[in-house]
């Protein structure tokens, strides 16, 4: 009959964990996007980064990822703004315009998803 007294008590404990465990996986850091430029003519290298940036953002809701054409002349403006003439990687907030150029770190990286997963987070985090 005791026992049965801190079966509420349980059952709220664990729900508010899992809400917890939940919450911290997915929380967006809001005003942060992902851009990622690149060139008509895509190398394996470039691809690469872009699937493992893709996989990296699925623990954040709601986080924009663009990918941009540096080559279509519509994206010429942006280009610009980023100094983006080929396969580049930002973290970027269009509302103060802060942005961390990532491309050397992506390219580092590409070949070691773990690595990639991890970095890619810390720098998200920390921006």
């Amino acid at each position: 009959m005791k026992s049965l007294k801190f079966i509420p008590f349980l059952s709220v404990v664990f729900m508010t964990l899992c809400a917890n465990i939940s919450f911290a996986q997915t929380t967006s850091k809001p005003g942060i996007e992902i851009i990622q430029f690149h060139s008509e003519h895509r190398c394996v290298t470039c691809l690469k980064i872009e699937e493992l940036t893709k996989e990296t953002l699925k623990s954040y809701t709601g986080m924009p990822f663009k990918l941009v054409n540096v080559d279509d002349a519509k994206n010429e403006k942006m280009a610009e703004q980023f100094e983006a003439a080929g396969t580049a990687v930002f973290i970027y907030n269009p509302k103060t315009g802060k942005k961390k150029d990532m491309t050397d770190f992506a390219f580092m990286n590409a070949g070691d998803k773990a690595k990639f997963i991890a970095g890619l987070k810390k720098e998200i985090n920390q921006f």
